[in-house]
């Protein structure tokens, strides 16, 4: 099936469920499938946002603001996973209960507003991880128009960039939790510090990121097209890390799930997991 025929069966998915609910997070899946909502159900569409300490406030803004280039109104819930003791531990399956959070609050949402089905950006790429976000969608019965109409993560972009969605070519990017090990306890006070760690590294010009939290060792991987650059930034990028009260610093390559074949070894239920350091970069 090729990509016009993939559009074809979106289209036929979102007309059969009428008025939909999405997901939304800001990021080029559910950008897409939020578009093609609006374009094929016009106000049938409605976008959805989790608010929580894990999502970064730059993040958020970015949502807003291209929801409103959409023309799309975005309803912003706020979720309480923090206050669930399962999450709160991170032991493999904190994206459960982070999206069972989710659903929680937009099933009654939705419920209100007249919207009959929700709807997340999954794709086909997604099916080849385990994602314990996607057990919370099938017992909340969550649709996935993307991943049903066979889109993987080139024909998301390809649909962003001909709709002129400007996260067409934005990188992926986990919530804050993901950056603790796990079995480190998600706690305000560590996202806030990943958060704020990750915004001075980005005021630097790093597109590609991921600060993880080691207690007082961050490891801070950068995107392999910028390593090189980031080697001779070293001095500052870790007296910017030490602003945020990390002692050491190691530099590492991020290199995503997709671009490593999906066979790294992986913490069971863990959204991304490191890339090994780069040798001799320890503080």
């Amino acid at each position: 099936m090729n990509y016009q025929a993939r559009l074809e069966r979106l289209d036929s998915e979102l007309i059969a469920l009428g008025r939909v609910a999405v997901a939304f997070s800001g990021g080029v899946d559910s950008a897409a499938l939020l578009h093609a909502a609006r374009r094929v159900l016009g106000e049938g569409a409605a976008a959805v946002i989790a608010d929580s300490p894990s999502l970064p406030r730059a993040e958020l803004i970015e949502a807003r603001a291209l929801a409103a280039r959409m023309d799309v109104p975005l309803v912003e819930l706020r979720t309480d996973e923090l206050e669930n003791p399962g999450y709160v531990a991170n032991t493999g399956d904190r994206c459960y209960y982070c999206k069972s959070a989710l659903f929680e609050e937009m099933r009654t949402w939705a419920s209100s507003a007249g919207y009959a089905a929700l709807a997340f950006g999954e794709i086909t790429d997604d099916l080849l991880d385990d994602r314990p976000g996607a057990r919370a969608a099938r017992e909340f019965e969550v649709r996935a128009p993307l991943r049903d109409a066979g889109f993987d993560k080139q024909d998301v972009r390809r649909y962003a960039r001909e709709a002129g969605l400007a996260v067409a070519d934005k990188p992926a990017s986990a919530c804050l939790a993901s950056r603790l090990p796990i079995g480190t306890e998600v706690t305000p006070e560590r996202l806030a510090t990943v958060e704020r760690a990750e915004a001075l590294v980005r005021e630097r010009g790093y597109r590609v990121l991921r600060v993880r939290h080691h207690g007082q060792h961050a490891l801070l991987e950068v995107g392999e097209d910028e390593i090189v650059r980031a080697r001779g930034e070293r001095t500052e990028l870790d007296a910017a890390l030490a602003s945020c009260g990390f002692e050491t610093t190691e530099l590492g390559v991020y290199i995503s799930p997709v671009a490593r074949g999906r066979t790294a070894v992986k913490p069971p239920g863990s959204a991304e997991a490191p890339a090994p350091p780069i040798p001799n970069t320890r503080r």
